[in-house]
């Protein structure tokens, strides 16, 4: 990121819940980066309901992970006017493609002159750059690394997810193929193929 360089609004990427059901501390730390960071016109706190894909009960109202970014962010003082939430997904992919579908982004000319940034920590946002470059139409100079401090993870995991999804991706931009060929591929990394 250029120092002269600010985003106009900020899309936060959620880490997960705890197994008590509050954030992670992955999520938190996604949460103080967001707050750290100088005002924007719109904060997007992004995050679901991850455990639908084991089965688990759905969380009550307001308990899934973006409701729970944006009450602490709120706590700590954050304008609720500048928050939206998008809290149906189960993926960084599904982050993207309900943010642009619900047209949370919109109105806010993004682009080089205006980027979005992307909270996340520093092994995913190659990732999240990536997707949010493909779902979002966003040239990469477009998009600016605003990254989390903590919660490591092993970055053998976090290459091969992100070495399949430049495979699985490469050249669909439709959102119902996107997400087929995703859950494909989380099927076969999860059985070893």
């Amino acid at each position: 990121m250029a120092a002269d360089r600010v985003a106009a609004a900020l899309l936060v990427l959620g880490n997960g819940l705890a197994p008590d059901a509050s954030l992670s501390p992955g999520s938190l730390a996604r949460v103080q980066a967001a707050l750290a960071y100088p005002p924007v016109e719109r904060i997007v706190f992004s995050g679901g309901w991850e455990q639908a894909r084991s089965g688990a009960p759905e969380p009550p109202p307001g308990c899934r992970e973006a409701d729970l970014m944006r009450a602490a962010a709120v706590a700590a003082g954050l304008p609720p006017a500048v928050v939206r939430v998008e809290c149906r997904s189960r993926s960084t992919l599904e982050n993207l493609l309900h943010v642009a579908a619900d047209g949370l982004l919109d109105g806010l000319d993004l682009g080089p002159e205006r980027p979005l940034g992307l909270v996340t920590h520093a092994w995913h946002l190659p990732r999240a750059r990536y997707l949010a470059g493909k779902v979002l139409g966003l040239p990469r100079r477009a998009l600016i690394d605003v990254p989390a401090s903590g919660a490591v993870r092993g970055s053998l995991y976090e290459h091969g997810i992100r070495a399949a999804s430049r495979l699985c991706f490469f050249g669909v931009r439709d959102p119902a193929v996107l997400l087929r060929r995703e859950r494909r591929m989380v099927t076969m990394l999860r059985r070893g193929v």
